[in-house]
């Protein structure tokens, strides 16, 4: 498929949440003459009002199938959870314009990115893998992107025509989300070893100890700013976090090396978001009681 100009006119976005509402806030005005979205709560009774509302709420075509969403698109942004992501490309694959492109922004091994990839590039489309590398907010559509494969020019072309970010980190599907899913390990990794930490402290009566102690050893970090950061993390984003996390533990199990603790952070990440707790004011001590009162 040619795109004139490497500025795609009809894109589609499959998944319409934090990721999907920040990249069409992002492009504003200047989106694609032809955007859509589809998510899969649209098809559930439950929610669907919800999503419809949320699409009216950005001036977005909501796409009642996944099918429709895809249908003579230039080009695709793959951004549902990671347990979800090669049902998508799996779903969409069939419905694809020959040489579209498809952009799996979701957080996954890079062995599930592969097997999208495969499915994908079966059905005649042109699959990039691409890795998110900072929270979508607040740079929106500006948040600094990694894209590998066998088309990452042709991406590196189109998304910088949509005044997006992108880095080339290979030739390889597999790089950039290898990149991604390692550095996750520590970032959501330590995310989940300050709240068994914090969480632990503040049941035993040693909180105040227990974070003089870290400071002690590295005044650098604000052990007490930190922990409230992450436990708000984890509230919020913990579902999607936790996801990620299982993707992780896969990646680094494929390199032979076991994946325990990032499953064990995974575990946490799941059990905090599962509270439905609301982060409350920007209070460590308030946050951990509000947890430890539903744990």
């Amino acid at each position: 498929m040619t795109i004139t100009s490497n500025r795609p006119d009809r894109v589609a976005l499959i998944g319409f949440g934090e990721a999907g509402m920040a990249f069409r806030a992002g492009w504003g005005a200047q989106s694609p003459a032809d955007l859509r979205a589809y998510d899969i709560k649209s098809e559930d009774p439950d929610t669907r009002t919800i999503m419809l509302d949320r699409y009216a709420a950005q001036c977005i075509t909501g796409s009642a199938t996944l099918a429709a969403a895809v249908e003579g698109v230039d080009a695709v942004f793959c951004v549902v959870t990671a347990d979800q992501a090669f049902a998508a490309a799996e779903a969409a694959a069939p419905h694809l314009a020959p040489g579209t492109l498809w952009f799996d922004c979701n957080s996954c091994a890079p062995g599930t990115k592969r097997r999208s990839a495969a499915v994908i590039e079966a059905a005649g489309g042109r699959y990039v893998d691409v890795a998110v590398m900072a929270p979508v907010h607040p740079k929106k559509h500006h948040v600094p992107l990694l894209i590998a494969g066998p088309h990452a020019d042709a991406a590196e072309a189109v998304l910088t025509a949509l005044d997006m970010k992108p880095r080339q980190a290979g030739a390889e599907v597999g790089r950039a989300s290898s990149i991604k899913m390692l550095r996750s390990v520590m970032i959501k990794g330590m995310e989940a070893l300050t709240a068994e930490c914090f969480l632990a402290a503040r049941r035993a009566g040693v909180e105040d100890e227990v974070i003089g102690s870290l400071e002690a050893s590295d005044p650098d970090v604000k052990w007490r700013q930190r922990g409230t950061y992450n436990l708000e993390r984890m509230m919020v984003h913990g579902t999607r976090r936790a996801a990620e996390m299982v993707e992780v533990a896969k990646t680094v199990d494929e390199l032979g090396l076991g994946g325990h603790m990032a499953a064990a952070a995974a575990q946490w990440q799941a059990a905090i978001a599962d509270l439905k707790a609301v982060p409350g004011d920007d209070d460590l001590s308030a946050r951990a009681d509000l947890i430890l009162s539903r744990l």
